[in-house]
């Protein structure tokens, strides 16, 4: 049976208020949880902070009284449920064990948008980041080898291999050529603006995250490696943004953002192997469809609109996680030599030495020390080679073929 969150009675909104008790979440264990149970812990804290950030910038962007008290009710329990959400992470989990899991999020729920995604130019956008998320996940991972007694495998459970993508340090780009074409709210899919949505999200949770815990570590060559490789999610969080459609109404994009919510909690309930955190994404999608019934009202009084005109008839395909390597293998032997001009990916040696990317690259590296150049380096002296997780063969790239693995 198809399921229809416009159709569903969600949980009263009076009756979505939890005590301390309820929000304060007994932890997963570390060593226990399934990896992909992590990945949804993950972008679910991201999506609920996008949740109430719109919220506060839609108040800030109204003199109505009255809708100010609507967005503040329903934002209080928003809050709420990313506290609940956010406080599965154990604070024995260290700042760098959560980096690796951020960055396999990145990759799996990348690669799975990309191939369910029905626009063959936004593909092409998530194909493109992949890449450069695939690289993050091995230099976070070569790190780790080095400054704590654990290896990322036992992170990422084997289910993401660990192995160079795009370079990091070929990422950096100018500005203008992050900017992607965006959709029509109307005249698109309505799945390729909640695969939009929901990847702008996850990168920019990534990048709060890095903002945020990036100038902790005690050691030099980890607070330079959280320090360019959050520039570079500044940059996919610019990407990914430019892909909504900027003449869409505030009700109208807080009507897909609480679908979306709906979308993703549906799906990780369909999905989740433990039956803790299935629980909490069933309760959390009751509280959402009536979050999104709230929003619909909003639009048809203000908007004059009908929300079922920019939604899915129905629940898509449910968002999974599950490994990606033979795709994310065939993305890299393909795409891995491209960088953006433009509005267009283009391989990089096709760009002119008088191009705006060189004159960036030079004006942030300079003739210093790269650091998720230097992280591979440091690895290979105190090692004697990289660390990687090759579990399908070499790696498809001639040129970024393992010479000495630790």
């Amino acid at each position: 049976m198809s399921f229809n969150p416009l159709k569903e009675r969600g949980v009263p909104l009076e009756r979505q208020l939890r005590n301390w008790s309820e929000l304060n979440s007994q932890p997963y264990d570390k060593d226990s949880i399934d990896p992909y149970s992590r990945c949804r812990v993950i972008v679910m804290n991201g999506i609920e902070v996008e949740a109430a950030m719109y919220s506060h910038q839609f108040s800030r962007h109204s003199a109505n009284l009255e809708l100010k008290r609507k967005l503040a009710m329903v934002r209080r329990v928003e809050q709420q449920q990313q506290k609940a959400v956010n406080w599965l992470i154990p604070g024995d989990e260290s700042t760098l064990e959560v980096t690796i899991g951020f960055e396999q999020v990145a990759v799996d729920l990348t690669a799975w948008v990309a191939q369910a995604e029905p626009d063959p130019v936004m593909k092409r956008v998530y194909e493109f980041g992949l890449l450069e998320d695939f690289d993050h996940l091995y230099r976070y991972a070569n790190l780790l080898d080095m400054t704590e007694p654990k290896k990322a495998a036992a992170i990422v459970g084997g289910l993401t291999e660990i192995m160079p993508g795009r370079p990091t340090i070929l990422e950096h780009r100018h500005p203008h050529d992050d900017l992607r074409r965006p959709l029509n709210l109307y005249g698109s899919d309505p799945l390729s603006s909640l695969h939009a949505l929901t990847i702008m999200c996850a990168e920019q949770q990534t990048m709060n995250f890095y903002m945020t815990i990036g100038n902790r570590p005690i050691e030099p060559i980890a607070r330079g490696l959280y320090l360019e490789i959050g520039q570079i999610e500044e940059q996919h969080v610019t990407q990914y943004e430019s892909l909504l459609d900027a003449s869409a109404t505030w009700c109208e994009n807080l009507v897909v953002h609480e679908y979306n919510e709906c979308y993703l909690y549906y799906s990780f309930m369909q999905t989740e192997v433990d039956p803790r955190l299935k629980a909490l994404w069933e309760l959390h999608l009751g509280m959402e469809i009536e979050h999104l019934r709230l929003a619909c009202e909003l639009m048809r009084d203000m908007d004059r609109r009908d929300p079922e005109a920019i939604l899915p008839p129905e629940m898509p395909e449910p968002v999974t996680f599950r490994p990606n390597k033979e795709y994310v293998r065939k993305v890299l032997a393909e795409q891995v030599e491209l960088t953006a001009d433009e509005l267009e990916f283009v391989p990089l040696s096709s760009l002119p030495k008088s191009h705006r990317y060189h004159q960036y690259q030079q004006a942030v590296h300079g003739k210093s020390s790269v650091p998720s150049e230097a992280v591979i380096t440091e690895h290979e002296a105190r090692k004697g080679g990289e660390y990687r997780l090759e579990s399908e063969g070499p790696h498809p790239v001639e040129h970024l073929k393992m010479e000495n693995a630790s």
